[in-house]
C-alpha cells in the first residue's frame, strides 16, 4: 500500500501549533464527513500540530478504505484530501469447474462491493492454492487482473484466472522394516494409496496424494499393528519423494514391529453404587484373558461398558483403560476404570428439519422426553424408531450438555420424499395395452398417515383401490387402516369380478413387537369357467368371503430404506368362515434378518 503524506503549513505554524477553525474533506465516498472527523479525533477549536496530524492520518488509514491521505492547513481552515481504494464492482473466477467455483467463492472471502485490497487478494490466492493442494493438485497458479469500470475509476472488474496444477500420483508405497504386513494389508486403512491399474475408474485407487491426510496415515498403520498385538510397533513420519518432471512420487514409511503381546487379565474397576455385574459383563467382552491383544476389540469393549453405565443415567461416564505391559513375558493386563460423574436428566427436546412433518409425529417416536433420566439405549431406540417410519432419510440426535446433571436433546431430521405420483403405458402380447396410475404417500400432509389410490387397466384387467392407514391413532399405541378395492379379470379360462373392504386394527405391544386383527369382506363372481376347471371342482356363480386375520409383527431394524441391523418377522393366519360362503385357513410367515459385517471384518 502506498502512503504519501504531505503536511503543508504556513511558516509560522511550523514552529507553533495553530487553532483549527474548520475541517473539510475531499474525495470521501464511503465514509461521511462526520464519521471521518470522529475517527480522526480532530475538532474545531483544537490545536493543530504535527503530532495530532500524524495521529489523525494513522487512524484514518487503519479503516482500510484509503490509498493516500494528506492534510492542508490555511490559517486554521483544514482540508483533508483522501484517495479511496477502488471498490470491487464484480469478481469473476475463471478456469475452474462449477463445484470448485462454489467452494472457492466461500473460501476467498471477497465479495462484490468490498474494497480492493492487495493483501486480501494475496490471501485469497494462497487459500485457492491450499484448496487444490488438499485435493492433491500441486503448482496451481492464480493470476489476478483488474480493470476499471468504464467512466468510473473508483470501481474495478476483478478476474481471478486459475490454472489448476497437476496431481502427484503415488506409484509405490514402501514399508521398510515391515515383516508382518505388506502394502496390501495396510491399503484399506490408509488414505494415501498406490495408483492401481485403470485407477481412473470408480472403485479403483487413483493414487492421488492427499496432502492433509499424510500426517494421519502413520497412526493408521500403527493401529493395524496394535490390532495384532504388536504394542511396541512404531511407524515413522511419511517420506514423500516427488518427481515434479512427471508428477509421480514414492511414499516410504520406516517400521519397527517389535513382538506380539497377549492379554494376561481383564478387570473392571467401578464404584459400588453402580451395581455392575462384572462377571456377566466380562463374559460378553470380545477381549479375554489369553487372547492376542487387539486395540479394535479393546475399543469395542469400552463402548459396551460405556453403554451399560450410560443406561443407568450416567450420560457423561468415562471409561479409562489402564494397561500394564510386562515386557519380559510379552503380556498386558487391562483394567477398565469407570468414572460415572453425575446422573443426567433431559431438560429440553428440540426438533429441527421437519419442515413438513408435524412435531408430534416426531415426538411420539421418542423414548426420551423432558424430565426423563438419560438412557443410551432409549436414545438409540428413539433414533431407530424414527428411521423406521420411512418419513426421514436421516436422523441425528445430539446431546448438548447444559449443566452437571442436565442435557438438551437436539433431534435433527432430514425428510424423505414419501409421496409419489406414477403413471405408465405399455403393451403385452397377452394383455394388450397396459395402463396404470397411482398416487401414494406414507406421510400424508406430514401427519404420519399412509394413503394410496391406484388404477390398473389392460385388455384383461381393470382394478383399483383406495386406502388410508393411521399407524398411531390419536398418537396412541393403536393403529387403524382400511382399503376399498375392486377387480375385474377376463382370463382365458374364466372371468372374475370382485370388490371388497379390508379393515385392520393394531396395537404396539413393545417397542418392536405389534399385533393386529384384520377383517376382510369380499363379494366375487366367477363366470365362463372352462370344462377343465369345472372338472377339478371350481364353480360358477357368486360367493362371499368373510374372514378374520390375526397377525403379529416384530421389527428391530435401524432404517426403513437400508437396514444394517435387526430383524423383520411376521406371521398371520387368515380364517375364512365368519359368515359368508368360503371356508379355509391360510397361513403366511415372513422372516428377514439384516446384519452389517463391518464389526466382524473391520472393513
Amino acid at each position: 500500500m502506498k502512503k504519501s503524506v504531505f503536511l503543508l503549513l504556513l511558516g509560522a505554524v511550523l514552529a507553533n501549533a495553530q487553532q483549527i477553525t474548520s475541517i473539510n474533506f475531499k474525495g470521501l465516498v464511503h465514509l461521511s464527513p462526520e464519521t471521518a472527523k470522529e475517527i480522526m479525533g480532530l475538532k474545531v477549536g483544537d490545536e493543530l500540530s504535527g503530532d495530532s496530524t500524524d495521529r489523525a492520518i494513522a487512524k484514518l488509514f487503519r479503516q482500510g478504505y484509503f490509498d493516500d491521505i494528506y492534510i492542508e492547513n490555511e490559517g486554521g481552515d483544514v482540508t483533508v484530501t483522501v484517495k479511496e481504494k477502488p471498490s470491487i464492482a464484480r469478481i469473476d473466477i475463471k478456469g475452474v469447474v462449477t463445484n470448485d467455483k462454489t467452494a472457492i467463492d466461500g473460501l476467498i472471502n471477497i465479495k462484490q462491493g468490498n474494497m480492493y485490497d492487495e493483501l486480501a487478494i494475496e490471501r485469497a490466492k494462497e487459500r485457492i492454492r491450499q484448496y487444490y493442494e488438499s485435493k492433491g493438485y500441486f503448482d496451481t497458479i492464480v493470476d489476478v487482473t483488474k480493470e476499471p469500470v468504464a467512466g468510473n475509476e473508483s470501481s474495478l472488474f476483478v478476474t481471478m484466472n486459475i490454472n489448476r496444477g497437476e496431481n502427484i500420483i503415488i506409484e509405490n508405497v514402501n514399508l521398510v522394516g515391515a515383516k508382518l504386513f505388506d502394502y496390501d494389508d495396510v491399503e484399506p486403512v490408509v488414505a494415501n494409496k498406490e495408483r492401481e491399474f485403470m485407477g481412473w475408474m470408480w472403485g479403483r485407487n487413483d493414487g492421488k496424494v492427499k496432502l492433509f491426510e499424510l500426517p494421519n496415515d502413520p497412526a493408521r498403520i500403527q493401529d493395524k499393528y496394535y490390532q495384532k498385538g504388536y504394542l511396541d510397533a512404531t511407524v515413522s513420519n511419511p517420506y514423500l519423494n516427488a518427481y515434479m518432471d512427471n508428477y509421480t512420487a514414492d511414499l516410504t514409511y520406516y517400521v519397527t514391529e517389535g513382538e506380539q503381546y497377549r492379554v494376561s487379565s481383564v478387570d473392571i474397576e467401578a464404584p459400588e453404587f453402580l451395581e455392575l455385574d462384572k462377571e456377566k459383563i466380562l463374559k460378553d467382552f470380545r477381549l479375554e484373558s489369553g487372547d492376542v491383544m487387539n486395540s479394535a476389540r479393546l475399543r469395542q469393549d469400552m463402548k459396551k461398558l460405556d453403554d451399560i453405565v450410560a443406561d443407568k443415567g450416567y450420560a457423561f461416564v468415562r471409561i479409562n483403560p489402564k494397561t500394564e505391559k510386562n515386557v519380559e513375558d510379552k503380556t498386558i493386563s487391562i483394567v477398565y476404570e469407570v468414572v460415572p460423574d453425575e446422573k443426567v436428566y433431559i431438560r429440553n427436546v428440540q426438533i429441527s428439519g421437519n419442515d413438513r412433518t408435524v412435531d408430534r409425529v416426531v415426538r411420539r417416536e421418542l423414548y426420551l422426553t423432558e424430565g426423563n433420566l438419560y438412557s443410551r439405549t432409549d436414545l438409540q431406540d428413539s433414533k431407530d424408531a424414527l428411521k423406521r417410519t420411512s418419513y426421514f432419510d436421516d436422523v441425528e440426535i445430539e446431546e448438548q450438555r447444559v449443566g452437571a446433571n442436565q442435557v438438551d436433546l437436539l433431534v435433527k431430521v432430514k425428510e424423505a420424499s414419501t409421496g409419489s405420483i406414477s403413471g405408465g403405458i405399455g403393451y403385452g402380447s397377452s394383455d394388450g395395452l397396459l395402463l396404470n396410475a397411482s398416487l401414494s404417500d406414507t406421510n400424508v400432509f406430514g401427519s404420519g398417515m399412509k394413503g394410496v389410490v391406484s388404477v390398473d387397466r389392460s385388455d384383461n384387467e381393470l382394478s383399483g383401490q383406495i386406502g388410508l392407514t393411521n399407524p398411531r391413532l390419536f398418537d396412541s399405541e393403536y393403529s387403524l387402516g382400511g382399503t376399498l378395492y375392486a377387480n375385474d379379470y377376463n382370463w382365458n379360462s374364466y372371468d372374475e369380478k370382485s370388490y371388497g373392504l379390508n379393515v385392520v386394527v393394531g396395537r404396539k405391544l413393545t417397542r418392536n413387537l405389534s399385533a393386529s386383527l384384520g377383517y376382510i369382506i369380499e363379494q366375487s363372481r366367477i363366470s365362463g369357467l372352462s370344462e377343465v376347471l369345472k372338472t377339478v371342482g371350481y364353480k360358477d356363480g357368486k360367493s362371499l368371503k368373510s374372514s378374520l386375520i390375526p397377525s403379529i409383527t416384530y421389527n428391530s431394524t435401524d432404517d426403513y430404506y437400508l437396514p444394517r441391523t435387526g430383524i423383520i418377522a411376521s406371521t398371520s393366519l387368515e380364517f375364512a368362515g365368519v359368515g359368508g360362503d368360503e371356508k379355509f385357513l391360510k397361513s403366511r410367515t415372513n422372516f428377514n434378518w439384516y446384519q452389517g459385517i463391518r464389526e466382524w471384518v473391520d472393513y
